[in-house]
């Protein structure tokens, strides 16, 4: 609110002052969302070049970006060979997940296990579980 004080003065300040709250505690949230989803750093979907690979149904590939999924509790596999854009595609979805208010979570295969299996106790193995399950959204690349 500090920040903002000069623009309260002279105003109804009690609806400015929400309004500021309400944006401010958006943005928090998209960044935790965006911050536990350890997406690193990946390519956009306009990058993709639709043509190759071929046998890419770019219709199922637009009906996975509606997230109706999400809402049947459906899972999604991609499977192809390496340096189709499988990985590109799941860090893409994951993104517009957190962009769409989605919690999501991306990991390797084999860090997940390795954390798993890092775990002392079965209660710290429980609570590191829920790191995995908890998101709306997780993806666990194969690589």
């Amino acid at each position: 609110m500090l920040a903002h004080a000069e623009e309260l003065f002279g105003e109804s300040w009690l609806a400015r002052v929400l309004e500021i709250e309400e944006r401010e505690r958006l943005q928090r949230s998209f960044k935790r969302r965006l911050d536990n989803a350890r997406l690193g750093t990946f390519k956009p979907m306009v990058d993709f070049d639709y043509h190759w690979p071929k046998e890419l149904d770019r219709a199922l590939l637009e009906e996975l970006f509606a997230f109706g999924f999400l809402e049947q509790c459906a899972n999604v596999v991609i499977v192809g060979p390496n340096g189709l854009g499988k990985t590109m595609i799941a860090r893409n979805l994951l993104h517009q997940a957190v962009l769409r208010g989605y919690t999501a979570r991306f990991t390797a295969a084999s860090d997940m296990l390795h954390d798993l299996a890092a775990q002392d106790s079965s209660t710290q193995l429980a609570r590191r579980l829920r790191r995995y399950t908890s998101p709306s959204l997780i993806c666990v690349d194969l690589c």
